[in-house]
């Protein structure tokens, strides 16, 4: 290529993408050689099967818009390149080209933007520079390891200390990435970028008060800003002011009446303490204000019990079809657009948007399935009769937690809410503590790392980690005697949990397989569950499920309680009995009559726990059954 030697290097390609048609860098190449070569039309579609492999790779809009405007399309240009930096904030020839496109458009003010971040990338270090690119194309292995070799060189280099965290923040180490943003603001009190990651940080560790606090600061130094006005009103929403949220959000608005983010932010804070139809005008509002903004037609779907308008079936189409979207939005619609035909009862249009959705979110996704099967398998090896004989008892001995596991969409969301009802139980939301004790604990220093190292740990440790739990969850309880955490994940663990938390309830929430793996696949989930993202790889996650499950059944005999979805439906009052009775818990009618518990529901099941117990969500699956052969032959015998 650098020769100009581009029928050659083709031809290379080529044989390249026999082997590994989805081979990103190669099909990257390939629409560089076609542009080069004057192949517009070639160059055109490599980049199209390049989008299709990997929808958020910024250096494909790059390329696209230096084609367009090769071609002389300068405004397709424009948009692809807008879209380049979105993706990649460290593109700085996009960022370039986009300052030259606008200035001679005649708009100053947004090229002079643009100029500013070309100049911000270009000053940076090259390492960092690297860094950050190779962190926005998900190779977070490199990306770490350039990051630590400059780190090393410069201890105190605030951007490194900022782009390190980013990258333990995206591998889920968030309490690593919480001391290096603390560290950088000690450094540079005055860095908006590092503080607003920060907050982010607090807000993933669930210390909704720290966040808050933050964000308040950066409020108060400039209140009029609208974006520390946005950080400060979803800050307060996390942290359960619903008021002062709605009120900061409406501030907003009358700065800036249309705009979109700041519209489907006060539907999300309006859904979670059930004003529904409110909620619905501020998301339609928001699709209004921008057409393609996928976030606010997928919230409608997201509320399950809303129907769309032909009218925007028909938006929804045409923008999901458009070539310069944001591949986020157009995963949204996509997901947005198989609810909109499920409803009209065209499944198989319905499936083909579903399985769109789900194949462009699984090109993002880093999910391997042998991996997650072998890890599973090692709690199972690592957490043995032997091992609970010789560690049980040994941790804290607080009987507060009631654990509700399992996966998502089976059932948890209700199981939680009859729970929250009594009077001795507060409801919190799906609290990460556990999983991220499973971080430090990998950490450790030792030959084995965990779970192994469970069997190495002390009473004294043990004791620690129980008495750690309680305190750091302490924040989302209202002084209730128990508390639920429902984290599905946390079946994982439930070898620690017992070692830590001894008394601690675990709850298995258990739906029919072809039920419940096919709600997974129709849901996009705001971050996690990947899983999800392919029927395979659901059904091959249900069934080491099922397995683990059996294990700890077997293990740990009588600690858990497995209650069926099925059975909750059809028998309510025999299975809420039996729920408390499990929990020492007194019967109390509010149980039975759960949907008129008034509480923040911040999961995709948010509407429908605010409706009588009901069987329409019992076999979603059935409709589509001729397309879910991969997700029988999965789950083997389990589909049965």
């Amino acid at each position: 290529m650098y020769e100009g030697k581009f029928d050659a290097a083709l031809g290379r390609i080529s044989t390249m993408l026999d082997g590994h048609p989805d081979h990103i860098d190669a099909l990257y190449m390939k629409a560089v050689c076609h542009r080069y070569a004057g192949q517009e039309t070639h160059a055109l579609a490599a980049l199209g099967d390049l989008k299709e492999a990997m929808p958020d790779f910024g250096r494909a809009y790059q390329e696209e818009g230096h084609l367009y405007r090769t071609m002389g399309q300068t405004n397709k240009a424009l948009a692809s390149y807008k879209i380049a930096c979105q993706l990649n904030p460290a593109l700085a020839a996009s960022w370039k080209a986009q300052a030259e496109l606008l200035r001679a458009s005649g708009q100053s003010a947004e090229a002079q933007q643009a100029e500013a971040q070309a100049a911000r990338v270009a000053n940076l270090p090259k390492e960092l520079a690297a860094t950050s690119n190779l962190i926005h194309e998900g190779k977070l292995l490199k990306a770490e390891k350039l990051c630590r070799s400059f780190m090393q060189r410069n201890p105190k280099h605030v951007e490194g200390m900022r782009l390190l965290a980013d990258i333990g923040t995206r591998f889920g180490i968030h309490d690593e990435a919480e001391f290096l943003l603390e560290s950088a603001l000690t450094f540079e009190p005055g860095n908006i970028q590092v503080r607003l990651d920060y907050i982010q940080v607090l807000r993933k560790r669930q210390k909704f008060t720290a966040a808050l606090e933050q964000a308040r600061a950066l409020y108060d130094t400039e209140p009029d800003n609208p974006v520390f006005q946005s950080h400060f009103a979803i800050e307060s929403l996390q942290a359960g002011d619903f008021d002062t949220a709605l009120e900061t959000f409406e501030k907003i608005l009358k700065a800036l009446p249309k705009d979109p983010a700041t519209l489907t932010s006060k539907g999300h804070a309006l859904k979670t303490i059930g004003k529904q139809e409110d909620a619905i005008t501020s998301y339609q509002q928001a699709y209004e204000a921008r057409p393609d903004h996928g976030e606010a037609y997928y919230a409608l779907a997201n509320l399950k019990t809303y129907q769309f308008t032909d009218a925007e079936l028909t938006a929804m189409k045409e923008q999901e079809k458009a070539e310069n979207i944001l591949p986020a939005s157009r995963i949204q619609l996509c997901f947005a657009l198989g609810k909109a035909y499920e409803d009209r009862k065209d499944y198989d249009k319905s499936f083909t948007f579903y399985e769109r959705g789900n194949a462009l979110k699984k090109a993002q996704s880093r999910y391997d399935t042998d991996q997650m099967s072998n890890e599973l398998a090692l709690q199972a090896s690592a957490c043995t009769s032997d091992l609970f004989k010789k560690q049980t008892g040994l941790g804290h001995t607080a009987p507060d937690p009631i654990f509700i596991v399992g996966l998502p969409r089976a059932g948890s969301t209700l199981l939680e809410q009859i729970l929250a009802s009594h009077s001795q139980v507060d409801g919190t939301m799906e609290l990460p503590n556990i999983l991220s004790m499973t971080h430090r604990l990998r950490r450790l220093p030792g030959e084995t790392g965990y779970p192994d190292n469970l069997a190495t740990l002390s009473a004294a440790q043990l004791q620690k980690l129980g008495q750690s739990y309680i305190d750091d969850t302490r924040i989302h309880r209202q002084g209730a005697p128990y508390f639920i955490d429902k984290m599905p994940n946390n079946f994982r663990h439930i070898g620690l949990i017992h070692l830590i938390l001894p008394n601690a309830k675990i709850i298995d929430a258990r739906r029919a397989p072809m039920s419940c793996c096919f709600s997974g696949f129709k849901q996009l989930f705001a971050e996690g569950q990947e899983f999800t993202y392919g029927l395979e790889e659901v059904g091959r996650y249900y069934r080491d499920y099922v397995t683990l499950m059996d294990h700890w059944t077997k293990t740990l005999p009588g600690k858990i309680l497995k209650v069926q979805y099925e059975d909750v439906v059809s028998n309510l009052e025999s299975e809420v009995a039996r729920i408390l009775d499990y929990c020492g818990l007194e019967f109390e009618d509010a149980c039975l009559n759960f949907h008129k518990t008034e509480r923040s529901v911040r999961t995709a099941s948010s509407e429908q726990v605010r409706e009588p117990i009901n069987n329409k969500g019992l076999e979603p699956w059935r409709p589509y059954e001729h397309h879910l052969g991969p997700l029988r032959a999965a789950l083997g015998p389990l589909a049965e």
